[in-house]
């Protein structure tokens, strides 16, 4: 017998959203992504200076917010065709790396590992043996037996105290839940650990973007950090060195705490290597320029099609026409109207809220359905792993090898690539990404201190509008993945801007074949053990890392209600 499961709204993410789901012989055959906030950000930025938008558009998210600053200012730019200084290339690059490196943290530990952890069960491990454990799997100096002792004595104050705090509302006790009380122990003490580290992160981006979040220092044509030696009111070789103290520790933690958390959860959930691949169309963008031009890029991007490395096609530069001419929205079964036909191209793109109710097979969503070349497009940090691997970058394919024999050892059985196209896939990318990303962070550092260091201090280039209409469109490979923003610009004005977000592309609704997106697909034939308690679905969905206030915004006023999940 069928039921359907709804749960609104899906916590721990970004955002409002809702999932259902058809659940029949213990397995999902039907699912539904609905995003149930409006879009109107676009409608704001209407008739405004286009150096304006980069300040409007990162108030998107609390979350996303160096990202939409920064490919906004990237759109604009490339319809002007105006370079960037090095300095400035440098400096955005350490922002949006950091950003990044404290995302996929938070992600992990924060957001999602509650899906595959017993908190309740950590409370009967024993701490000294949980060190053991935890010695013999790294050498981070916070492995040891006081640290999960501490933990332990911590986790029970919350449990006397009445209640669970931080750890509150989890399906614990759950059937689907594996790890032994000793794992479990761990992945809470690295829990508490990680709340430390991610603030360092964010450290960088504060030093370097004046505030998070929401940085105050991009600009059309570059940044505003003035540099010098000798002065303590502008970037200086003390907060350079700062940021470098930073940068190491992040390092030491992605790489001896991350990567190994991940890769032992990979192992104890075995099956999980082969539910949730859904769309296995994976499309990136290249990140990390190293020019002014934007040509030249420290991570490669591309796109991939049916799971295939070996269909691997480059996208290269900015304005790269592959990309450009590929993508097109569609809002047959999304919220919104089309005067001129459904899809369209960003450039044309419209933003008519048209709201009908939650309809199964029609309308159900206020995200829009994006597709590349007509095909639907998994994004984020799978799509991102799988086009590095294709386009053979080394730094890659050292973390996915390390990371997949990592898990291999503790499974005690071969695991291969295939593994990466599931659920616990994605997390095992985002822990790979988040370990070549942290790489990346040293070497821009150095870039930066070396071009500082021949004498070179220019950070901004002044931009000049022309009359009549041009058009650009900035991107930027954020955590979650491939973001665009497409700009039209007519006489100095905005005259049109689009969005088209990484939640978008995940997220969205059937699109204009009716092809479920990337969230509905992964969702199919997932084994659900109690509908009552959807921890399946949750595990899943929070794999992609959902922002849904970047894809959509402004909240429905007449539902009032805080949660709903109910099984019928």
């Amino acid at each position: 017998m069928s039921k359907r499961v709804t749960i609104d709204p899906i916590t721990r993410i970004e955002g409002h959203l809702r999932i259902d789901v058809d659940v029949d012989g213990g397995k999902v055959n039907k699912a539904w992504s609905s995003g149930q906030m409006w879009r109107g950000v676009e409608l704001i930025l209407l008739g405004r200076d286009p150096r304006d938008a980069w300040a409007i558009t990162q108030r998107i998210c609390g979350v996303c917010t160096t990202v939409h600053a920064i490919t906004s200012v990237r759109a604009v730019e490339n319809a002007l065709q105006l370079e960037v200084p090095l300095n400035a290339v440098y400096i955005r690059n350490l922002i949006t790396l950091a950003h990044a490196v404290h995302d996929h943290i938070v992600h992990f530990y924060h957001l999602s590992a509650l899906d595959w952890v017993d908190v309740t069960s950590a409370l009967k491990a024993d701490p000294d043996k949980t060190a053991s454990l935890a010695e013999s799997l790294s050498s981070w100096h916070l492995n040891g037996k006081y640290e999960m002792r501490k933990t332990a004595e911590r986790l029970k104050n919350f449990v006397n105290g009445g209640q669970l705090g931080i750890f509150s509302n989890g399906y614990w006790g759950h059937p689907a839940m594996k790890l032994s009380p000793e794992v479990n122990l761990l992945a809470v003490a690295h829990y508490l650990q990680a709340l430390e580290v991610q603030r360092k992160a964010n450290k960088i981006v504060a030093i370097l973007g004046s505030k998070t979040p929401h940085i105050q220092n991009v600009a059309v044509g570059g940044v505003s950090n003035p540099i010098a030696t000798d002065s303590q009111t502008v970037l200086t070789v003390e907060r350079l060195m700062a940021i470098k103290g930073y940068i190491d520790e992040l390092a030491d933690f992605v790489k001896n705490v991350y990567l190994v958390d991940v890769a032992a959860v990979g192992a104890f959930y075995p099956e999980w290597t082969k539910i949730g691949a859904g769309v296995t169309n994976y499309l990136s963008v290249p990140d990390m320029p190293l020019d002014t031009k934007g040509t030249k890029f420290a991570l490669p991007g591309g796109f991939i099609e049916g799971g295939d490395l070996g269909s691997y096609k480059p996208i290269s530069k900015y304005g790269d026409e592959y990309f450009v001419k590929g993508v097109e929205e569609s809002v047959k079964h999304s919220w919104y109207d089309y005067s001129k036909g459904s899809p369209l191209h960003p450039y044309k793109g419209e933003t008519t809220p048209h709201y009908t109710d939650f309809k199964d097979d029609a309308k159900y969503s206020w995200l829009k359905s994006p597709t590349f070349y007509g095909r639907v497009a998994q994004v984020g940090p799978l799509a991102r792993v799988l086009n590095l691997l294709a386009a053979g970058h080394e730094p890659t394919k050292k973390y996915a090898t390390q990371t997949l024999d990592t898990v291999s050892a503790l499974a005690k059985t071969k695991v291969g690539l295939d593994a990466m196209h599931s659920t616990i896939g994605r997390h095992a990318a985002r822990a790979v990404s988040c370990a070549v990303q942290v790489d990346m962070l040293g070497d821009m550092w150095g870039k930066l201190v070396a071009n500082i260091g021949s004498g070179d201090t220019k950070t901004y280039n002044k931009p000049t509008f022309p009359k009549g209409e041009i058009m650009g469109v900035g991107f930027h490979e954020a955590p979650r993945g491939a973001l665009s923003h497409w700009v039209v610009i007519d006489d100095g004005k905005i005259k049109n801007y689009q969005c088209v977000v990484p939640s978008t592309w995940n997220a969205c609704p059937r699109n204009e074949k009716d092809e479920p997106g990337p969230y509905e697909a992964s969702l199919l034939h997932t084994p659900i053990a109690d509908a009552e308690k959807p921890l399946e679905v949750l595990r899943t969905i929070h794999s992609f890392d959902p922002c849904i206030a970047c894809a959509i915004h402004l909240t429905d006023k007449e539902n009032d209600a805080a949660v709903t999940v109910k099984a019928v």
